[in-house]
C-alpha cells in the first residue's frame, strides 16, 4: 500500500516517535488492517529520517510517499485515491 505523508503542525494522523512532528496521511486503501500495517512502516520511515543526525530538518517539508516513489507526489496513487488536497503534496 502506498501512502502520502505531509508534515502538519495542526492536525495529525500519526506522530514521529522521536521528535513528535505530526503528519497527515493519505491512503490508497481504507482497510483498517492494511492501515495498521502501514502505520508500522510509516513510523519506521520517520525514525530512519532522523538517521542523518539533523533533528531540526529530519523530515521533508513537502509531501512524501511511502514506499518511496520517483514521480510527482501529486500524481501518486496515495494522493489520487486518498483525495489529498493539492497543498498536501507540495
Amino acid at each position: 500500500m502506498q501512502v502520502l505523508c505531509k508534515a502538519s503542525n495542526s492536525a495529525s494522523d500519526i506522530r514521529c516517535n522521536i521528535c513528535g512532528q505530526g503528519f497527515l496521511v493519505y491512503w490508497t486503501r481504507t482497510s483498517p488492517v492494511e492501515q495498521a500495517a502501514a502505520r508500522i512502516e510509516i513510523l519506521k520511515a520517520l525514525r530512519a529520517q532522523h538517521a542523518s543526525g539533523n533533528d531540526v530538518s529530519a523530515h521533508p517539508t513537502a509531501g512524501f510517499n511511502l514506499p518511496a516513489w520517483d514521480g510527482d507526489a501529486r500524481s501518486s496513487a496515495a494522493a489520487l485515491l486518498g483525495n489529498a488536497p493539492d497543498w498536501a503534496a507540495a
